[in-house]
């Protein structure tokens, strides 16, 4: 299983799990002043303004070749547009705390597909032992009476499961990229959020209208960073990770994003935070360090 290379793609895992941890904050904010798809598509809509110039002077402008575009096709719906509007939508029900620690099941998600998808990453005995605690931690995270009441219409739990399936997006659309043809990162990249940006904004459109308010200073301040950071900086660095070290090892960046989802959360948005989201936390994160052999990685990269 690929070690992640070296300390420059530790670096960016790093810088990783800040920018995304902060973006369930973020996205909290925005959504005082915006609707959840609505917020999508402008955030798609400026990271693509940003990506699509700067393809230019860095590699050429886009991508030539249409398989190309198909896989950036692919990715823009997996990893872009579908878990966006997931977690948008959840967060309306949800603190960003609690979303931003359902990002720690994703590396679960990728282990499996990259066992069939990726060349050389398969499952161990450790894997499945990993996955089980990762298991038991979601079902805490959701309450082990959570299925019983989700033909009672309780909206937190249909916005949980929300959660749930962006993880899916994510790792779908990782796998997605990683399989994708050898391109410039940024011309990929700009690809992508090109045409995330147009399904996304076509959906906003037929869904919630055109909005008739403009947001607050707070709220624009918060959507541009949003489409900055975890959207736009944030695909260059993941894009340059998946190249370079593959998708497990970007996944290991979850053991970051949901500590830091829930610490902005109570700091800036004085989110509660319950006993029963920590002994989840740590059921997932447990079963992430003994599936992704976290010790033998560190000791690796010392040595």
């Amino acid at each position: 299983m690929n070690d992640g290379g070296d300390w420059r793609n530790w670096a960016r895992l790093a810088a990783l799990g800040i920018i995304w941890g902060a973006a369930f904050m973020l996205v909290e904010v925005a959504l005082e002043d915006l609707q959840p798809l609505t917020l999508v598509a402008v955030r798609l809509a400026i990271a693509a303004l940003i990506l699509w110039p700067l393809s230019y002077p860095l590699c050429g402008g886009l991508p030539k070749r249409r398989i190309v575009w198909i896989y950036a096709f692919g990715a823009a719906v997996l990893a872009n547009s579908l878990p966006f509007t997931l977690l948008s939508w959840a967060q309306t029900s949800l603190p960003s705390g609690v979303a931003g620690v359902f990002m720690a099941v994703m590396p679960f998600m990728v282990l499996g597909m990259s066992h069939f998808f990726v060349a050389g990453e398969r499952l161990s005995t450790r894997n499945v032992v990993g996955l089980v605690f990762g298991f038991v931690g979601v079902l805490i995270l959701f309450g082990f009476d959570a299925l019983s009441q989700l033909g009672s219409g309780n909206r937190e739990v249909v916005a949980q499961l929300a959660c749930l399936a962006a993880t899916v997006g994510y790792a779908s659309g990782s796998v997605v990229m990683k399989r994708a043809p050898k391109t410039r990162p940024v011309a990929f990249g700009a690809a992508t959020m090109i045409l995330a940006a147009i399904i996304s904004s076509i959906i906003a459109l037929v869904v919630e209208g055109v909005p008739h308010t403009m947001p607050s200073v707070t709220g624009t301040v918060a959507i541009v960073a949003l489409a900055v950071f975890p959207t736009a900086i944030a695909l260059l660095l993941m894009l340059k990770v998946l190249e370079e070290a593959g998708p497990p090892f970007l996944s290991l960046v979850n053991y970051q994003v949901p500590v830091w989802a829930v610490v902005f959360g109570a700091v800036f948005l004085n989110e509660a935070v319950s006993s029963r989201l920590f002994v989840a936390l740590a059921m997932i994160l447990i079963g992430l360090a003994i599936s992704q052999n976290l010790h033998a990685r560190f000791r690796g990269q010392a040595t």
